[in-house]
């Protein structure tokens, strides 16, 4: 399966985080799944890097080597994906959400077929197919 990590999956994968659930770790783990960051992740790790080293304390630089140690590929965003945006529907009562790197990599997936792995619980909302949230 070819799996698309949110920013923060990634991260905590980097860091051997103890926010991995066993079932994450699990899909992380299995040598059938073939997994991806998004250039939008990386972009995101960069602003909010400057915004707020505190939380995010790694810059876009040392994320990008570490998601190549990882075996992480690099997923460049296309017209395509962009294009998708528009068809992403979410649930009519949900809360707002002011995340554009969701919304992009959200569009990714689905344009690409892939499952966007997430502990957001927002972004289930979208009631798009792609989300596999843990």
């Amino acid at each position: 399966m070819n799996i698309l990590l949110d920013t923060h999956i990634a991260l905590w994968s980097i860091a051997d985080s103890k926010k991995l659930s066993e079932e994450c770790a699990n899909i992380l783990q299995d040598e059938n799944n073939e997994f991806y960051v998004s250039i939008a992740s990386i972009w995101e790790v960069a602003v909010k890097h400057r915004l707020h080293p505190d939380e995010i304390s790694m810059s876009e630089f040392d994320y990008a080597q570490f998601c190549d140690l990882m075996s992480f590929n690099i997923l460049p965003v296309k017209l395509e994906h962009i294009f998708t945006l528009r068809t992403l529907t979410r649930q009519e009562d949900a809360p707002k959400h002011n995340d554009p790197f969701d919304r992009i990599m959200i569009a990714q997936a689905k344009h690409e077929k892939f499952s966007f792995l997430t502990h957001d619980k927002l972004l289930p909302l979208y009631n798009e197919s792609c989300i596999l949230y843990i």
